[in-house]
């Protein structure tokens, strides 16, 4: 068993693209939700599938948007933790569990080198960050997240879906200054085979250009 850690606060070395601007985070992801984000966040809790007592880790939580309905959901015999690169994400997730007096382990960590033991949570999300990660991270941060969790214990993803040259996907991709995304969310069930995840499923439901898949250890 293993497992990783930082001490300090400030940001981590990471491949991954590092998002500092928290203060109007969630203003830009709820235009490019057109102010359906709530919904997109409760929409991932459920189809993690996670019920009151379960851990649960979101991946690259930002601002706490997934992390807290998540805690919320597992309840007070439940755990919740949040990691994210920039240190300006987890101070807001942590102001906003503090003023909604929920217990949340919030750190400065990168996906890539997660500090959790093996075979720690029930759950884990990730919600519109893989596509931050260059081929290479997204493996090495998927075999982490492998790692962490318990033995069927279960994977969700939210993000972005394949480009596919329509008026409406080229609307989103402006609002959310993504215009250079080549790749999507269809993209990550090979390597998660690979890596060891089974029952491997892009969920029928889409929000916008944002699908989902779930994976179980």
């Amino acid at each position: 068993m293993h497992s990783h850690t930082h001490t300090h606060e400030s940001a981590p070395q990471t491949e991954g693209r590092l998002i500092r601007w928290a203060s109007s985070y969630d203003l830009i992801v709820s235009l490019m939700t057109l102010g359906q984000v709530s919904r997109l966040r409760s929409r991932t809790v459920d189809h993690a599938l996670l019920k009151a007592g379960d851990s649960i880790l979101d991946v690259g939580c930002g601002t706490g948007a997934v992390t807290i309905p998540a805690k919320k959901r597992v309840g007070a015999k439940g755990r919740a933790a949040g990691i994210d690169p920039a240190p300006e994400m987890i101070a807001v997730a942590r102001q906003k569990a503090s003023r909604a007096n929920l217990e949340i382990d919030f750190r400065v960590d990168v996906i890539e080198s997660l500090p959790f033991p093996d075979d720690s949570f029930d759950a884990v999300t990730s919600s519109l960050m893989m596509h931050h990660l260059p081929a290479d991270l997204q493996a090495r941060g998927l075999a982490e997240i492998y790692r962490v969790l318990k033995p069927g214990g279960r994977l969700l993803i939210a993000d972005m879906m394949r480009p596919t040259g329509s008026f409406l996907n080229h609307i989103f991709m402006a609002i959310s200054m993504h215009r250079g995304l080549e790749y999507g969310i269809e993209d990550l069930r090979e390597t998660m085979s690979g890596i060891g995840f089974k029952q491997i499923e892009q969920l029928d439901e889409r929000f916008a250009i944002i699908g989902f898949i779930r994976a179980t250890k």
